[in-house]
């Protein structure tokens, strides 16, 4: 990297804070455990979609495994070594490798770190108010309006 600082435009991810932890209900936070991001989108000013540098420990996972209704989501792997869960079964990702999961297509999917090293990854999606979020295998349901709201699939508060 460079030793002068560079500006705006431009970025290195290393100046942008990562942020732990995970909005999801105190319940299920562990499930992300080990899991931080870096909001490259938001500290260049994008607003139509957001980027973030994730870094997942070993045993780490992504997220609860999920599908958007309205949002894209793209991810390329960094560093390290993850596994893709879909519907579909299983399958490793490594350096160089990406996955897309469009908008409305109902196939739950997350990343699970289960090397012995870290994996860094980029995560990209668009921002579209009113996305709804599913859960296959958790009692969690979500909505987006200026923020997202959690429920259980029954629609009661957490």
């Amino acid at each position: 990297m460079p030793s002068e600082e560079l500006l705006l435009p431009a970025l290195n991810p290393d100046t942008v804070l990562p942020r732990a932890g995970s909005n999801y209900p105190e319940l299920l936070k562990a499930k992300v455990a080990g899991r931080s991001k870096r909001s490259l989108g938001d500290a260049v000013g994008l607003k139509n979609f957001g980027v973030n540098q994730v870094h997942l420990t070993p045993g780490a996972a992504s997220s609860i495994r999920h599908w958007h209704t309205h949002q894209d989501e793209f991810v390329y792997v960094l560093a390290g070594e993850l596994t893709l869960i879909t519907d579909a079964g299983e399958q490793v990702l490594q350096a160089g490798m990406a996955a897309g999961f469009p908008a409305g297509k109902a196939d739950g999917h997350q990343l699970v770190n289960r090397s012995q090293t870290d994996a860094v990854y980029l995560e990209v999606g668009d921002r579209v108010s009113g996305d709804e979020v599913v859960y296959p295998d958790d009692d969690l349901a979500a909505t987006q309006s200026t923020r997202w709201n959690f429920t259980h699939k029954d629609g009661r508060s957490y």
